[in-house]
């Protein structure tokens, strides 16, 4: 097994089989991950029982409230497009469940129906993020909290995101989950509970403004916060082929489904894991 740092976020390995990995890789693939956020394996396998085997291997499974399931394995969620939609899921930079008290650990994606070309997946690093902010910001920032909500999203106004994008019915739905979640606030730099490194957790779909400030003061920070997070160094672009895995962490990581595939099918299966409160 060897693992390779990646440009800008991630490391891929290659040389294992996820479907029988033995307790010494096990240890260093839970320690590739810990360390660069975000991990990708090719020429994978797996079928809908070695995905959950695989999840849970790191976790209890956590049961998507507003994707589509699959049919047969509710533990897992089908990230879709058809070739008639234009809106895809997953088209902007975000960290999922990051509007839950205890955020998702992280999401193992593995790619089932590709298009001919594109359909990539961005990753940043917020470990990156947070370790290249200049020091004051990093001070003016130090002890703040963020408010983070899921109903602009997937709630039942007419204005939340999906709602607007008729195309996506179907696909997103139980919106009175996420009419009746609380909003829920995090520190704006978490202490990630594996790795121990600090990392930015502010997300531009999630996060709807700083706790104790104004409406302007807030929009002015996390507009610089995101510009900065957004920068190409901090990022890889993930090529997806039959057979390749990724495996994200939601605390150290954004993300970002390219939409560039109009006209064309793209199915992956996604399963959540469980994860904790953030401090």
């Amino acid at each position: 097994m060897q693992i390779t740092s990646l440009p800008g976020a991630g490391a891929e390995i290659t040389g294992v089989d996820i479907r029988a990995l033995t307790a010494l890789q096990f240890s260093a693939v839970k320690q590739a991950y810990a360390d660069h956020g975000v991990i990708f394996f090719r020429d994978q396998s797996l079928t809908e029982d070695d995905h959950i085997a695989f999840a849970r291997r790191f976790g209890p499974i956590n049961i998507n409230r507003f994707f589509l399931a699959h049919e047969r394995y509710p533990e897992i969620a089908l990230v879709l497009k058809e070739k008639e939609q234009k809106t895809n899921i997953g088209g902007g930079w975000h960290t999922d469940h990051s509007y839950d008290a205890e955020p998702a650990m992280g999401s193992v994606l593995v790619a089932r129906q590709l298009p001919d070309e594109g359909g990539d997946t961005w990753f940043a690093s917020m470990y990156t993020a947070y370790e290249t902010l200049d020091e004051a910001t990093k001070e003016e920032i130090a002890g703040l909290r963020a408010i983070h909500s899921a109903k602009h999203i997937f709630g039942s106004q007419t204005d939340n995101f999906y709602k607007a994008n008729e195309d996506t019915g179907g696909r997103i739905g139980n919106t009175a989950a996420a009419d009746v979640l609380e909003d829920v606030t995090h520190p704006v730099v978490i202490t990630h509970p594996l790795s121990g490194r600090k990392a930015l957790y502010v997300n531009p779909a999630f996060t709807t403004r700083i706790d104790g400030y104004d409406a302007e003061a807030s929009s002015a920070l996390l507009m610089r916060l995101y510009a900065h997070a957004m920068n190409p160094d901090h990022a890889h672009r993930f090529k997806w082929q039959p057979g390749s895995v990724a495996f994200w962490d939601n605390r150290s990581t954004w993300h970002w489904a390219m939409n560039d595939y109009h006209g064309e099918r793209r199915l992956m299966h996604r399963i959540t894991i469980e994860g904790c409160a953030l401090n």
